[in-house]
């Protein structure tokens, strides 16, 4: 996707024809051609090697048919010895284009010139002989300063560095899922104290708390929340970590199951539970927002008839706070979206028929139960059109889930945060029920 935005071209599923979700540390669900293939471990994905190698020989003829110039990103090392001869994104693809090669280091992590070096020395000699140049990424400081050690390198491997690119620190680029997390997960907001310190008006700071769930996804959906002066997102995989923050979002997960488990199993369910429905305060408790798998996660219930995740048959209880229930499919829904807010209350105060847009992809179809505890309220949104089309069942039209209170709110839809005029709504309403909940900025001793 950010690759065919920075070529300026529509995405395709050619561009990505073979996509590995990991579900389990043994196993990962295969997408080929933007559609579910199957759900398997290493041995058996690299035993199709030959019918998969064939798919993307297909994606690269009809990219290359279509563009005069085509970019082939690799993944990893070009260089794992104990999988070369079953990979199929690196040097087989660039045999398959008969394409020159570029190899990228990243010196912002460390020991560049020995990875290059390294690398260049593991390759076969035909693989090497593809190389024309390497690039150096991430670097910070002054560029001259580097100057000995390419002089070094070029002498050394007769291979010339055709670029250095620096590190910009204000580009805001989604990272792979994976490694999103890897370098979020406990790391702390700004706390009121903070603030105090940094000199920043504490009414201003919004402290949003991710749930870091396993094998989350589309991670890159808080995204424009960390780009908002005054909120800080941090990641949450542990109870203790949770606080009490000011919105918790619960970010789609490739499963589902899986995520209920251990969200009970590491405690952080009830402390999530008792925050959203505090039992010593009849007032609103902190405002949560479900996307995708998290939405599925907010509901009474989860069913797998199709054995999609679980043994078929399985239900397993959610967290209780909306009234749905979620039933996994075996067909995958994958669609662009455009939708208006069509029940401005709680978190949506203030937008009614705002436009958004956005794309879904998920396994299951949640439904609407109601309950005593959570009784079937109006969807928040209406689907103006999927894939371009409006859509002909008026039962369709109806999108994701707002509790009574409008404090919990549940969607498919990715890209929620993405309209600045929907986010901003909800972070106005979070900021305004804190300082109705906790006062204003005056009693906390902190000027606004």
């Amino acid at each position: 996707m950010v690759q065919a935005m920075a070529a300026g071209v529509p995405p395709h599923s050619d561009m990505n024809p073979i996509l590995l979700k990991p579900e389990a540390d043994f196993r990962s669900q295969v997408i080929v051609e933007g559609r579910v293939w199957g759900r398997m471990g290493f041995g058996e994905y690299r035993s199709r090697r030959d019918e998969l190698i064939g798919i993307v020989s297909g994606s690269l003829a009809r990219l290359r048919a279509q563009h005069d110039v085509v970019v082939i990103e690799g993944a990893g090392s070009p260089a794992e010895i104990n999988l070369n001869d079953g990979e199929l994104v690196n040097m087989a693809i660039a045999r398959m284009a008969n394409a020159p090669v570029i190899l990228v280091g990243d010196i912002d992590r460390g020991g560049v010139f020995a990875h290059l070096v390294g690398t260049l020395e593991l390759l076969e000699t035909d693989e090497r002989a593809r190389v024309r140049g390497v690039v150096i990424n991430k670097f910070r400081g002054d560029a001259t300063l580097l100057r000995p050690g390419l002089d070094w390198f070029e002498a050394r491997t007769g291979v010339p560095v055709v670029g250095v690119m620096p590190y910009l620190h204000d580009l805001s680029i989604p990272d792979e899922d994976s490694v999103a997390l890897e370098d979020r997960v406990g790391k702390a907001s700004i706390s009121l104290g903070d603030a105090r310190l940094l000199g920043v008006a504490s009414s201003t700071i919004l402290d949003v708390a991710a749930i870091a769930l396993p094998h989350v996804s589309n991670a890159d959906d808080l995204d424009p929340l960390n780009r908002e002066e005054g909120v800080r997102v941090r990641w949450v995989d542990r109870a203790v970590d949770l606080g009490s923050p000011d919105l918790i979002v619960v970010p789609g997960t490739k499963t589902t199951i899986a995520a209920l488990e251990w969200l009970r199993s590491s405690g952080l369910a009830g402390r999530i539970t008792d925050l959203v429905h505090p039992k010593n305060a009849g007032g609103v408790g902190t405002p949560i927002i479900g996307i995708c798998g998290g939405f599925q996660i907010l509901g009474d219930a989860v069913e797998d008839n199709h054995g999609v995740e679980a043994p078929a048959g399985m239900r397993i209880t959610g967290l209780g706070l909306l009234g749905v229930t979620t039933t996994f499919a075996s067909v995958k829904t994958t669609c662009l979206v455009r939708a208006q807010v069509r029940d401005p209350r709680g978190l949506l105060s203030g937008v009614r028929g705002a436009e958004l847009t956005g794309y879904e992809i998920h396994m299951g179809h949640t439904f609407r139960t109601g309950t005593n505890n959570n009784p079937p309220v109006p969807h928040p949104f209406t689907i103006a059109s999927r894939e371009g089309r409006i859509p002909s069942d008026p039962d369709q039209t109806g999108e994701g889930c707002l509790d009574e209170t409008g404090w919990i709110l549940g969607t498919y839809m990715h890209g929620l945060f993405d309209t600045g005029q929907v986010r901003r709504a909800i972070l106005t309403s979070v900021l305004r029920l804190r300082t109705e909940t906790v006062g204003p900025p005056e009693s906390w001793g902190i000027s606004s």
